[in-house]
């Protein structure tokens, strides 16, 4: 759960690259990019719902580092409350339930100059994921 962890958190080992479908990005004025891979049609997140997400995440190299798919469990977050990288409760709270997105998080949004799991994840790193909203609590 490298994604929404601490730096002692459990990291999976890379098995597979990073997806190449390429979308039109959005990007916001954080600097946060997404591209839409799959419209929802649920209820809209906000600041006051925890989410229900499915996720891979992969260096820019195509490194997997961690993914809740893989695990056949999704994560739960209160989405706004600091418990994530900054790039995932920016991105979350603007998703649908139903949208899958390909997002690309720069350092300043995610890591930034920490090593994490013991160097899987670079300082510096900008860091790619697929998140799908699967719900909202």
């Amino acid at each position: 759960m490298i994604a929404c962890s601490k730096p002692d958190a459990t990291i999976t080992t890379p098995t597979e690259t990073a997806p190449t479908e390429s979308n039109a990005a959005i990007t916001t004025p954080s600097g946060l990019q997404y591209e839409v891979l799959a419209s929802g049609d649920g209820r809209a997140a906000s600041l006051e719902h925890t989410a229900v997400v499915h996720y891979t995440g992969w260096l820019v190299d195509g490194t997997k580092f961690d993914s809740s798919v893989d695990r056949g469990e999704p994560f739960e977050f209160a989405i706004g409350q600091g418990n994530v990288i900054k790039g995932w409760d920016e991105a979350v709270a603007l998703m649908k339930i139903g949208d899958k997105w390909k997002l690309t998080i720069p350092p300043d949004l995610a890591y930034g100059d920490r090593s994490i799991g013991g160097g899987l994840i670079p300082a510096g790193s900008t860091l790619i994921f697929d998140v799908e909203l699967l719900d909202l609590k």
